[in-house]
């Protein structure tokens, strides 16, 4: 595992899906390196003032590391029926390891749980 994926307290939630803490456009070659192949940003843009990469950002240095990414930006406090059933969608469409992150990995663990409850 990688000094910036382990940075960002990377957590394993199943056997091909793990969640993250904040992540920036250069760990996305990090995550390719460390064999993911889908990433999942569940931060809204600039959720926390400008200085947090933006979803463009971090999408381009993806697809340029060879992984699918999906932006599926949900609050922190409450993620409606349909975000969760974005969520289960893309659990199902992308291919593993899948990585999913927002500020902490807890949104992403929430929405995982939810998304396999449903």
């Amino acid at each position: 595992m990688t000094d910036l994926l382990h940075g960002a307290n990377l957590r394993a939630i199943a056997p091909d899906v793990c969640v993250a803490g904040q992540l920036d456009a250069a760990a996305m070659a990090q995550a390719a390196a460390a064999g993911f192949r889908s990433v999942v940003n569940n931060r809204p843009d600039h959720e926390h003032g400008p200085s947090q990469p933006t979803s463009a950002e971090i999408e381009a240095a993806a697809l340029a590391a060879g992984l699918v990414y999906r932006h599926l930006p949900v609050d922190g406090g409450w993620q409606s029926p349909e975000q969760i059933a974005a969520f289960a969608q893309l659990l199902d469409e992308l291919p593993r390891p899948l990585l999913a992150f927002c500020r902490s990995g807890a949104r992403s663990t929430r929405l995982y749980a939810a998304a396999r409850q449903g």
